[in-house]
C-alpha cells in the first residue's frame, strides 16, 4: 500500500455527496474466470460423465439448516483481485476524503465479488451464503493487496428463482443458521451491500496541543472527520441496498483499518445483507432455552 503524502491534493468530498461508482449488478461486460476455475466448476456439475460433487465451507449445522430451508449447496465459490492502490496527495492539516483511494478499495472488492458471483452463476446457483471479504498482502508485493470473496453457492429446490432483479445470484454474509431463520420469518436476502470511505484525518496543531494539555476536552476536528467518514461509508452501503429494491439491511458492520497507510489515513468499511419481505405474515418462532451439558 502507498504511503500518504503531504502536499496539494484533490477536492474535498463533502458529506452526503454521492459518486456514480459502477457496481457489478450494473456491469454489461461478462466477467471472465480462469481456466482452472471453469474446469473445477464443470467437474462439480457432473461433467464428463462424473457424479456431481459439491464443496462448501459451511459447518455441519449450517449445511443441514440450509438444506432444511429448501436449498442445496452446490459449490464453494471464490473471487479474487490483486490490486495496486494508487497514490493521492493531501494537505497534512486538512481533513478530507481520499477519493482516489476510496474508489480503488471499492473497485477491488467489487471485482472480487463479481468473480465470485460469476462462479455461482456458472454452477446454476440462486445465491451465495456465508460470504467473507478479506484483504491480504504478500511479501513479494508490498504495494499490492489481494481482495478475496469466498462463500457457498446454493440452489433452491422449489424451482422458483431467488435471484436479484438484475438476474444475478443473491449474495449474503449470513450464516446457515441466520439464513434459515430469515427465510422462516418471511424474508429473503437480496445482496451483500457495502460502502467505504478512505479519509485523511488532519494532524493536531501545536496550538491545539497546548490548549488541551493537562485537561479533558473533546477534539472537534477529529470528531467531525471520523463522523463524516463513517457517514459516507454508510450512505454508500444504503445506496446499494436501494438499488436492489431492498426493505432494509441486516447484520451491518462498520470496520476501520489503516491498511498500512499513514497513521492519519483510515478506511471505514460498512457491509451488511440487504433483505426484502416475501410474505405479509412474519411469524417468528419463540426462542427456546438450551442448556449446555459441557463442563
Amino acid at each position: 500500500m502507498p504511503r500518504q503524502a503531504q502536499g496539494q491534493g484533490g477536492s474535498q468530498q463533502q458529506p452526503g455527496q454521492q459518486e456514480q461508482w459502477i457496481q457489478p449488478d450494473q456491469q454489461s461486460t461478462p466477467v471472465e474466470m480462469p481456466q482452472h476455475a471453469l474446469e473445477r466448476i464443470q467437474r462439480m456439475r457432473g461433467g464428463d460423465g462424473r457424479k456431481a460433487l459439491f464443496t462448501s465451507d459451511l459447518s455441519v449445522n449450517e449445511f443441514l439448516l440450509v438444506k432444511e430451508a429448501g436449498f442445496d449447496p452446490v459449490g464453494m465459490v471464490v473471487g479474487s483481485s490483486i490490486y495496486h492502490i494508487g497514490y493521492q496527495m493531501s494537505y497534512f492539516n486538512v481533513s478530507q476524503e481520499m477519493t482516489v483511494l476510496s474508489q480503488a478499495m471499492y473497485s477491488a472488492r467489487e471485482l472480487a465479488m463479481a468473480r465470485m458471483e460469476a462462479e455461482a452463476d456458472a454452477l446454476g446457483a440462486d445465491g451465495v451464503v456465508g460470504v467473507r471479504l478479506d484483504v491480504g498482502r504478500y511479501e513479494w508485493g508490498a504495494d499490492l493487496a489481494e481482495f478475496i470473496a469466498i462463500g457457498t453457492a446454493v440452489r433452491s429446490r422449489d424451482g422458483v428463482s431467488h435471484r436479484t432483479k438484475f438476474g444475478k445470484p443473491f449474495t449474503s454474509d449470513l450464516s446457515g443458521q441466520d439464513f434459515r431463520t430469515l427465510l422462516a420469518a418471511g424474508y429473503r436476502p437480496l445482496g451483500l451491500t457495502m460502502g467505504n470511505c478512505v479519509y485523511h484525518v488532519a494532524y493536531r496543531g501545536l496550538g491545539q496541543w497546548f490548549k488541551t494539555m493537562g485537561r479533558n476536552a473533546e477534539m472537534p476536528n477529529f470528531t467531525q472527520a471520523i463522523y463524516d467518514a463513517r457517514e459516507l461509508a454508510m450512505e454508500r452501503m444504503q445506496a446499494e441496498a436501494e438499488n436492489l429494491g431492498a426493505d432494509g439491511i441486516t447484520g451491518t458492520q462498520i470496520k476501520e483499518s489503516s491498511h498500512g497507510w499513514d497513521s492519519h489515513v483510515i478506511e471505514f468499511f460498512a457491509v451488511g445483507t440487504a433483505v426484502i419481505s416475501i410474505r405479509d405474515d412474519h411469524e417468528i418462532a419463540p426462542p427456546q432455552m438450551v442448556l449446555s451439558l459441557n463442563g
